[in-house]
């Protein structure tokens, strides 16, 4: 088992990385959308265009990668949704088996499927090098290469949160729960 609290570790570590990373991405983000909005409408007023169809997509793609990065970060700090209704009230060996259950049936499947498709979906766009379609724009392969990476980081992080369950139900560690201070 130690062996495999290891490579939980690892994973762990990783998704912290990746997450605390991605994090100051939402700060550049705030503030290109903030240029944007200001030399859209400064713009209008000089008569020239000192925006760019680049900021607004860089933009995007920055959200993007929040989101679709930040899924195993959020998972790792069981920031994810979850229906409170039951889970709140249960003792700590019951949310263990609803969390290996829900990861098993559901995290792992749906993972899988959207790598599945999301593959051919980015590997169709490097095909072409597929590019925006507005004048200025970025290119569009690179931002669908991060979905397959996005669900093989959430597949990982399930893969840790299932070994730390099983762990605590065979004794080898306490109910791993996210202290408030380490939590998003």
């Amino acid at each position: 088992m130690q062996k495999f609290l290891r490579l939980s570790g690892i994973i762990d570590a990783v998704n912290e990385r990746i997450g605390r990373l991605i994090s100051w991405l939402v700060v550049i983000m705030v503030l290109l959308g903030a240029y944007n909005a200001i030399t859209r409408k400064l713009s209008q007023t000089i008569g020239i265009d000192l925006s760019s169809n680049a900021y607004i997509e860089a933009q995007w793609f920055m959200f993007s990668l929040v989101f679709l990065w930040g899924a195993g970060y959020a998972l790792k700090h069981q920031a994810h949704v979850r229906v409170d209704i039951l889970y709140a009230r249960v003792s700590d060996r019951f949310k263990a088996w609803i969390n290996i259950i829900g990861t098993c049936l559901f995290l792992f499947p749906l993972s899988a499927l959207i790598l599945w498709v999301s593959y051919s979906y980015a590997a169709d766009s490097w095909a072409i090098l597929e590019g925006s379609p507005d004048p200025g724009g970025l290119p569009r392969y690179l931002i669908k290469s991060a979905i397959p990476i996005a669900f093989i980081l959430l597949i990982f992080q399930g893969i840790s949160e299932l070994i730390k369950q099983v762990a605590f139900l065979n004794g080898f560690i306490p109910f791993p729960q996210v202290h408030e201070e380490e939590g998003i």
